[in-house]
């Protein structure tokens, strides 16, 4: 059934399937999937009591997020939204004017990758890890104002060396693909 054929009821039981398998989709993005204006989906999530972007965020994270041990308050590039330490990780960067190059307005390149990197040694499960090698792609520009959602996701873990894989996306597009080799570091070489 195409996007202009569904009345209100139909629409809002469709915009509930959405938010619940990607509850990262934001008013501007859910009016273009169903073709009709951002105050329409607003009052679609009133009458719903579907809350913003923002409290979806917090509620997704709520109880099932752990908190990094290999990084401080601040270290970590964009906001958390979920983090299952020695596991998994997604992180949310919205792109400020600050962000970007003043000519284009495309967000410079040290952003993705830190947001990236970050979001790679906040998964780890030490107290110390470091980033050893990164295999990065840069895959579009992300332009002032996108949101980019990033996942990592630990691949592989030998001894002290584990494989962090990350994808950045905008909506569903990626825009970042990163292979991080994070060496955890001992107590001893910590302390000298």
């Amino acid at each position: 059934m195409a996007w202009q054929s569904y009345n209100k009821t139909e629409r809002q039981k469709r915009l509930v399937e959405y938010l619940e398998s990607n509850p990262f989709l934001t008013d501007e993005d859910l009016a273009q999937i169903f073709g009709v204006s951002v105050q329409t989906i607003r009052l679609d999530r009133m009458e719903l009591k579907i809350p913003e972007l923002i409290e979806r965020l917090k509620n997704v994270a709520k109880g099932t997020m752990s908190r990094p041990r290999t990084l401080s308050g601040g270290e970590l590039v964009g906001e958390l939204v979920d983090l299952d330490v020695g596991s998994r990780g997604i992180s949310l960067l919205t792109v400020t004017p600050e962000m970007t190059l003043s000519k284009t307005q495309f967000l410079r390149g040290h952003y993705l990758f830190a947001q990236a990197n970050s979001l790679a040694v906040a998964v780890i499960d030490a107290e110390v890890a470091l980033t050893g090698l990164a295999r990065v792609s840069f895959k579009r520009p992300v332009l002032y104002g996108e949101k980019v959602l990033a996942r990592a996701i630990i691949k592989i873990k030998k001894g002290n060396k584990y494989m962090v894989k990350v994808t950045s996306q905008v909506k569903d597009e990626i825009v970042f693909l990163g292979k991080f080799l994070i060496f955890v570091a001992s107590e001893e070489v910590v302390s000298q």
